[in-house]
């Protein structure tokens, strides 16, 4: 048989190679725990994110929409550094400009939301024709696919939020995720034996998943119970779902991370990595969140 030609080496097939290497090397002695967290510094950061949510939610909704609009910026910055080690250049002006899909679905509601998305991608568009050809189709694929991925999914919330009870809504959206985030990884490091898709997170587990739908249902059940005074099986089944989207997230993002051969997407969150490794899930979840509590409460 003919030999496969070797990879051709380029920034992103170094750092690919780089990041084997760092996963082929034995764990030391003292190194971190197997889930791979600083658990002091993330507790840290997530009971700081945690209170900027709540305190925002219950003083004044603008500025729960600020602090999301501000969190989208953040994770367009990252991904677009990121593609960027993958060799893709998606134009970076239109696609921070998108950031402001978040306070145009507050303000204007969906048909806004779904006019300035049209125009955000037709501005990514725009923007990438002006230059050289190579590699366009590319770098428009990924500036489009950002513009969903974070400003547009983000926004949804930006629809809760402008419910009546909208605060409530955001607070169950939440809660539910954080909690499956919280069971998946506390069952995971305990109990957890058998990989869920090793090629993608080695240390996420079937017995994690099983934790992650089992805590997202106690708290989705007392959840909109409590704050929504919705039945309990409703916020169970808003639980159940919620889990299931919130792990299709986090191994979206895992697939994307190892295509792009980066371990994190960003080191701005100590104990976390970058702000869009805490979004996976919630991106994902929004729009499930929002459509479920529709329905059921």
């Amino acid at each position: 048989m003919t030999p496969e030609p070797p990879e051709p080496l380029t920034g992103a097939t170094v750092s690919r190679r780089a990041y084997r290497s760092r996963r082929a090397q034995p764990r030391p002695a003292g190194s971190p725990p197997r889930a791979g967290r600083n658990l002091p510094a993330a507790t840290g950061v997530g009971l700081l994110l945690g209170g900027l949510v709540v305190a925002s939610l219950l003083l004044y909704p603008w500025a729960f929409v600020a602090l999301i609009t501000f969190a989208a910026a953040l994770a367009i910055w990252e991904l677009d550094h990121a593609f960027r080690v993958g060799r893709i250049y998606p134009p970076f002006p239109p696609l921070l400009l998108s950031a402001g899909l978040v306070p145009l679905a507050y303000a204007g509601g969906p048909e806004a939301l779904a006019v300035g998305f049209a125009g955000a991608v037709a501005l990514v568009l725009l923007w990438r024709s002006v230059g050289q050809p190579d590699g366009a189709a590319r770098d428009v694929a990924g500036g489009v696919f950002i513009v969903a991925y974070v400003p547009l999914l983000g926004a949804i919330a930006s629809l809760m939020l402008a419910e009546p009870d909208g605060q409530w809504r955001i607070l169950i959206f939440v809660l539910v995720t954080v909690a499956s985030d919280t069971g998946g990884y506390a069952v995971g490091v305990l109990r957890g034996r058998t990989p869920m898709a090793p090629s993608l997170s080695p240390k996420k587990s079937w017995e994690g998943f099983a934790g992650s739908v089992a805590a997202s249902a106690v708290v989705g059940a007392l959840a909109v119970a409590l704050l929504l005074d919705g039945r309990w099986w409703a916020g169970a089944l808003i639980g159940v779902v919620a889990a299931v989207f919130a792990t299709v997230g986090d191994l979206a993002e895992s697939a994307i991370k190892r295509d792009l051969g980066i371990k994190d997407m960003g080191d701005l969150l100590p104990g976390h990595g970058g702000v869009m490794d805490r979004l996976d899930s919630m991106v994902v979840n929004a729009p499930v969140c929002w459509v479920l509590l529709s329905l059921l409460v």
